[in-house]
């Protein structure tokens, strides 16, 4: 990728006044990347395309990391981070509630959010060979793998431990750093996606009432390690990712595409929240049962799968199309940025 003109200018220091412009953009696609970053379907990288700073956001990430302080991607970093934290810590109890409350509305929803996200990676792998579809067919078998584990409650089993929250910490930076991949599908596939939503709502929630000691809860069981798993992330997957593509350019893209692909086997949507049974059903290592019912969050009930009408599944194809759209819009104001 090339960088923009606008970096170029900084960086040849011919022109200052592109420091505002490139911090405002930095802004906006920090908000965008932290909405993103909570609806699985929707890739913070590409919010970064979009808002034409993805060039330089990932060249900052290698001078930083390389201990190369200099101010234009300080600027950069400080703007996109912190601008996605705020959008997350604002929007988390909202965007949790309505998976869990309209979860197919919400799923039909991310179908179409994460194939919209297909051409950006697409565009990238051009022209296409054998190594692209090889990599592709990889790629759909890890998600196809990661559903089937998940299907056989592999990950609603190993509950919120502290390295489960750090490896989901690892998986969302990835959407930071990767165009088309979604950091949110993957903690929906981790089983920590509304835990952790929920563990930043109650963090904001102590914050509003003034409650320091309750805020010291969520703050160290969940933002902690999440927030550490992000760093290392972010590290390593920016790292990875450019010796990756400066090797095996072809494949890699191949499997990108084919994780995108692969996403949507994970999001059937006409499933439901279903009442847990008590004496049966198994609920974070427990069984449920009249004295620890009251304690059970409805977050955290089983789902099951049902019999759409004629108008859900109408409705669901509608909003997968809206989702697609969506998500191609996006991207396409990246174009001649990027």
């Amino acid at each position: 990728m090339s960088e923009s003109l606008e970096g170029a200018e900084i960086d040849q220091g011919a022109a200052p006044v592109a420091y505002p412009s490139l911090v405002s953009r930095g802004v906006f696609g920090g908000m965008l990347m932290g909405l993103a970053n909570l609806v699985p379907g929707i890739s913070g990288g590409t919010m970064l395309v979009a808002a034409g700073v993805y060039p330089r956001f990932i060249k900052a990430i290698a001078e930083v990391t390389t201990l190369r302080w200099r101010l234009p991607s300080i600027a950069l970093l400080s703007a996109v981070v912190t601008s996605a934290l705020l959008a997350i810590l604002l929007l988390a109890g909202v965007v949790k509630d309505l998976v869990v409350t309209q979860r197919w509305i919400m799923y039909s929803l991310f179908i179409g959010l994460t194939l919209g996200g297909l051409p950006v990676v697409w565009r990238m792998a051009r022209p296409v060979d054998r190594r692209v579809w090889q990599g592709a067919a990889a790629g759909c078998l890890v998600m196809l793998g990661m559903v089937i584990l998940q299907s056989q409650g592999a990950t609603a089993s190993s509950g919120s431990s502290f390295l489960m929250l750090l490896l989901a910490g690892v998986a969302g930076a990835s959407a930071m750093i990767l165009p088309g991949i979604s950091g949110g599908y993957l903690l929906l596939l981790l089983g920590q996606y509304v835990p952790i939503l929920s563990g930043i709502d109650a963090f904001k929630s102590a914050l509003e009432a003034g409650d320091l000691k309750a805020a010291m809860g969520p703050a160290l069981e969940v933002l902690l390690p999440v927030g550490l798993g992000v760093v290392i992330g972010v590290v390593a997957v920016s790292n990875l990712l450019r010796w990756l593509l400066a090797r095996f350019e072809k494949a890699t893209l191949g499997f990108l595409i084919g994780l995108l692909v692969g996403a949507v086997f994970g999001l059937w949507p006409f499933q439901h929240s279903v009442d847990p049974v008590l004496g049966e059903t198994m609920i974070k290592g427990q069984v449920v049962t009249a004295e620890n019912l009251a304690e059970i969050e409805a977050d955290d009930y089983p789902t099951a799968f049902f019999k759409p009408s004629a108008i859900q599944v109408a409705s669901s194809a509608g909003l997968v199309l809206a989702g697609i759209a969506l998500t191609s819009v996006v991207a396409h104001l990246g174009r001649g940025k990027d």
